[in-house]
């Protein structure tokens, strides 16, 4: 049985100061001082919906319930969601307008709750966690994430989180600063998968292919394999597991800042993503979801 009381006081306290993440930014946010994430007591929600752009296991048939926060702990060049991520595109919501939020999206007959870019409201997140199991909320929850997240603070989310849903973008720490504003992203993904593994093991589908629980991790291919990939593949392989559910990501386009690096002003191309594909089965990461270019 999980003591929520005792779980959301140990989150908002990592609020003061904060150390939520592992930037460790040290501001109090409940006095609304705001750090990297651009986030202080307040949070705010761009939309909530079924969506049905997500990789098969968790959109299914019926869509994932989707909740798009806005702002988040990584400042990526290339986002393609950059008005959310990055220009505050959003509404102030409240704890009780969110778990309001889940109880429409389980009633609308989503398959999950999907917390898109979550790292930086996880205290808010499990709060309204409780008060939604409360009025009966029951679907599996999605930690969709971009895989810069403290152990400690995912530690906290054991038994609440089902499905967990990180990137695994870089093996090259310079290229995670450079591009994402991240220091020490290569050690810290690993360790923050290692611990979501830990919890939530391989992924397990129900007999119609839906997710109920466990890991999925996606790997976005970058041009000029800016993001390293054999080395991400060949971690999640030997030191994850050969049957990790991986999302090999295609769909890469220029957007935002990322006209200012040359090496990322072009779509990936065909044969760039076909070596990445024959990578992932070398490594034989054979479960999951790749695209046609």
């Amino acid at each position: 049985m999980i003591n929520f009381p005792e779980r959301i006081n140990k989150l908002y306290s990592l609020l003061n100061p904060c150390r939520l993440c592992p930037h460790e930014c040290r501001v109090n946010r409940l006095e609304d001082k705001q750090g990297k994430c651009r986030c202080g007591k307040d949070f705010y929600v761009s939309s909530h919906n079924l969506h049905f752009g997500e990789e098969p296991p968790i959109s299914g048939f019926s869509g994932s319930g989707t909740i798009f926060f806005t702002n988040c702990n990584l400042s990526c060049v290339y986002c393609q969601n950059y008005p959310i991520s990055q220009l505050g595109n959003g509404n102030k919501s409240s704890v009780q307008e969110l778990a309001d939020m889940m109880m429409e999206l389980q009633k609308n007959k989503a398959h999950n709750i999907n917390f898109v870019t979550p790292t930086h409201v996880v205290p808010f997140i499990v709060e309204a966690v409780f008060k939604a199991r409360e009025k009966g909320l029951n679907i599996p929850l999605v930690y969709n994430c971009g895989g810069y997240e403290k152990v400690e603070t995912l530690k906290l989310l054991e038994g609440i989180i089902d499905i967990y849903m990180p990137d695994a973008k870089y093996s090259s720490d310079e290229n995670s600063l450079k591009y994402s504003g991240a220091q020490n992203y290569w050690e810290i993904n690993k360790a923050a998968l290692k611990e979501m593994h830990r919890q939530a093991g391989n992924l397990i589908l129900d007999k119609n292919g839906i997710a109920k629980k466990g890991l999925l991790i996606r790997h976005l291919v970058l041009p000029n394999n800016i993001k390293r990939t054999k080395e991400v593949l060949e971690f999640i392989s030997k030191e994850i597991s050969p049957d990790t559910y991986l999302s090999l990501m295609s769909q890469y386009h220029p957007a935002h800042q990322s006209f200012k690096y040359p090496e990322l002003s072009r779509q990936v191309s065909a044969n760039e993503y076909k070596q990445a594909v024959k990578t992932a089965n070398t490594f034989k990461l054979t479960k999951g979801w790749k695209q046609e270019l």
